[in-house]
């Protein structure tokens, strides 16, 4: 398939298509950080496209599809760089080449150990696992969410043995293999908070403390959460409108990343003025988050609806700051030279007779 349709500045560059096609046309090593979260296979269908993971029919096939993913992602991330993935245990049976999918939210279904198959995924393609950040949900919240009977009142009246746990969400952390030329540094130490922690009063004085960071409390404090396994206090409504992007045919399920969880990870693992990029862009959430920290994004996305969310989320980002806003963002080079797509190429291709182009170009070349 073509690419459908982009929208591209000088701080974003926004892909309407499949991913492997997206990244086939970027350069070897011009991405600085990835983060994303993969369709969490069983769980959820988002579209009815056969290009999309979600639609897989059983789980080893979905990872046969993933795989191509994590091996695009290997060769776009410098070396030394990080890669996040969002995920979560899924409702299922066994695991790895045991497991089924489809469960729902049935009583007593069990779980299918998502997240580790997916570390030992990336490990096979050249990364390494270097951790794991829990994200806590309220328990009612899930509940009404996913309608799952395990976490029903009513079930631990019932038989309590059958209870269900809200599980979190995890933020897992891979290095590509490889020395890190660029240092992400913090000369001043961390500046500001995502969570909805408050920061002591007291602290404040400390803010961009030019003195010996052993003596920064603001940034330590900082530094003592973000350095946590625990992440309690995400804000897990600080999200993206994303209600206008659903079809009719949709799921329910549309909830995009907390921008609270893109900061933490933007600011820990990129510079400002760096490329960050998603291949699960949906209505462009981890681009959001990335251009508000002065960071640059790159996303792509295979649905048309949730593409047209992330161009309009995207259109304020630049009116708009961070609670991790470290600097004003600095360009050290044009966005789109990154891509190998020539802009000449493209028109050249539009003056076709359209019975000559394929459904299968790409806008790269």
């Amino acid at each position: 398939m073509a690419i459908l349709t982009q929208e591209l500045t000088d701080k974003y560059a926004l892909y309407n298509g499949d991913c492997i096609e997206v990244m086939r046309g970027l350069k070897d090593s011009c991405v600085d950080m990835s983060i994303y979260s993969p369709p969490f296979c069983g769980l959820y269908n988002y579209s009815s496209s056969d290009r999309d993971l979600s639609n897989c029919r059983t789980y080893l096939e979905f990872f046969d599809h993933y795989r191509f993913v994590v091996q695009q992602l290997h060769r776009l991330t410098k070396p030394g760089r990080l890669s996040y993935v969002h995920c979560m245990d899924v409702p299922g049976t066994g695991n790895g080449a045991t497991a089924k999918m489809g469960v729902g939210a049935n009583v007593g279904s069990g779980l299918i150990d998502f997240p580790g198959d997916i570390i030992r995924l990336h490990e096979e393609c050249g990364f390494r696992y270097c951790a794991r950040y829990h994200v806590w949900k309220e328990p009612l919240g899930v509940r009404n969410r996913t309608m799952a009977k395990g976490l029903a009142h009513r079930q631990l009246t019932e038989d309590s043995t059958l209870c269900d746990v809200a599980s979190a969400d995890y933020l897992l952390m891979f290095r590509r293999t490889g020395r890190n030329t660029v240092p992400v540094s913090h000369e001043v130490g961390l500046t500001s908070y995502a969570g909805s922690r408050v920061v002591p009063h007291e602290l404040q004085t400390w803010r961009g403390w030019q003195g010996k960071q052993t003596e920064n409390r603001y940034s330590h404090f900082v530094w003592r959460n973000y350095a946590s396994a625990f992440w309690d206090d995400v804000r897990l409504d600080r999200v993206l409108p994303y209600k206008e992007s659903k079809d009719p045919e949709d799921e329910r399920h549309v909830h995009p990343l907390q921008l609270d969880v893109i900061e933490r990870a933007c600011v820990l693992g990129s510079n400002p003025g760096e490329v960050v990029f998603t291949p699960f862009m949906g209505v462009g959430s981890e681009v959001f988050g990335a251009v508000i920290n002065g960071r640059r994004g790159i996303g792509a996305e295979l649905k048309p609806a949730y593409f047209k969310q992330a161009v309009r989320n995207l259109a304020g980002a630049e009116n708009q700051t961070g609670d991790q806003m470290e600097m004003p963002i600095v360009l050290s080079e044009p966005l789109v030279e990154l891509m190998v797509k020539s802009t000449r190429k493209k028109k050249e291709r539009e003056k076709k007779p359209a019975e000559s182009q394929s459904s299968e170009s790409t806008p790269f070349d």
